[in-house]
C-alpha cells in the first residue's frame, strides 16, 4: 500500500514506536490522525513540516472507556485508510501481586481499545474496499515469560483478534498487519529491568524505535500479514513456537521466585 495521501489513525504517539511512526509517516506524506492524553506543540509543527499537512489531534484517555467510546464515534465519519493500533501498557510482575485494576487496564489498553477502534472504522473501510488494520501485538503473543501473565494474554489475545479478523476480510480489499515486536528501545523497555528484574534476567536484545518504525512502513508497502523480528529474538521466537518445553527450560533458569 502506497502512503502518499492516506490518512492514518496512531495509538499512543506521543512517544516511543507511535512517535517514531508518526514522524516515519509524515516523511511520506501520509494525512495523521494522532491519540493521544496531550500535546507538544513542538511535536506537531514538526510533523506538519515533514507532511505538508495538518495534523489531526485527537484527545483521549485510552484508559478511560467514555473517552475510547467518544473517539470511536467521532472516528467513524472519518475517511480512514489505516489504523495502527500502537498503544499499550507493560505489566512485570507475579500475578498475585497485580492488583485488580492493573489487570483490567492491561487487558483494556493491549486488547479492548483496539477491537472498539478497529470495529469503529471497519465500515467505512468495507465499504470503500480499501483500508488496513495495524495491531502491535508483541513478541510476548508467542514467548511464555514469567512475570507476563496478563500482558502475554492480552497481546496473544490481539494476535488472535488480528488473524481471525483478516480471514474475515478475505475478499473485501481490508487487510490487517500483525507487529510481533521485539525489544524496542523506550522507556517501556527501560521499565523492563525495573519491573521484571526483581525476578526474571530478562533478555537484552533491542533495536532502536526508528529502525522499527522504517520496517513497519517496508511492512505496509509490501502488504505484509506480520513483521517478525530478527537475530537473536527470531531465534528465539522460533524455540517458543515450536520447541515450546526447550524455551521454558531456559526461561526457568533466569526465574528466581522471591
Amino acid at each position: 500500500m502506497e502512503l502518499k495521501n492516506k490518512n492514518v489513525v496512531i495509538t499512543g504517539s506521543s512517544r516511543g514506536i507511535g512517535w517514531a511512526l508518526a514522524h516515519a509517516l509524515a516523511k511520506n506524506g501520509a494525512q495523521l490522525h494522532l491519540v493521544q492524553r496531550s500535546w507538544d506543540k513542538a511535536k506537531i509543527l514538526e510533523l506538519e513540516k515533514l507532511s505538508g499537512s495538518e495534523i489531526k489531534q485527537w484527545t483521549c484517555d485510552l484508559s478511560q472507556l467514555v473517552q475510547v467510546k467518544e473517539l470511536c464515534a467521532n472516528l467513524k465519519s472519518q475517511p480512514i485508510d489505516i489504523l495502527i493500533n500502537n498503544a499499550g501498557i507493560l505489566t512485570g510482575e507475579l500475578l498475585e501481586n497485580q492488583t485488580d485494576e492493573e489487570i483490567e487496564n492491561v487487558f483494556q489498553m493491549n486488547l479492548t481499545v483496539s477491537a472498539l477502534l478497529t470495529k469503529a472504522v471497519l465500515p467505512k473501510m468495507l465499504k470503500q474496499k480499501s483500508g488496513l488494520i495495524v495491531n502491535n501485538t508483541s513478541v510476548s503473543a508467542y514467548m511464555r515469560f514469567p512475570c507476563a501473565t496478563t500482558y502475554a494474554a492480552a497481546k496473544s489475545g490481539l494476535l488472535a483478534m488480528t488473524e481471525c479478523l483478516d480471514t474475515e476480510l478475505t475478499g473485501t480489499g481490508v487487510s490487517t498487519l500483525a507487529l510481533v515486536t521485539p525489544g524496542i528501545k523506550t522507556d517501556m523497555f527501560d521499565a523492563i529491568k525495573t519491573s521484571y528484574g526483581k525476578y526474571f534476567e530478562a533478555p537484552d536484545d533491542y533495536i532502536s524505535a526508528d529502525e522499527y518504525a522504517d520496517q513497519v512502513i517496508e511492512a505496509i508497502k509490501k502488504n505484509e500479514k506480520y513483521l517478525l523480528p530478527s537475530g537473536q529474538t527470531r531465534l528465539g521466537l522460533w524455540i517458543a513456537q515450536y520447541a515450546p518445553s526447550l524455551f521454558k527450560k531456559v526461561v526457568v533458569g533466569r526465574f528466581v521466585r522471591k
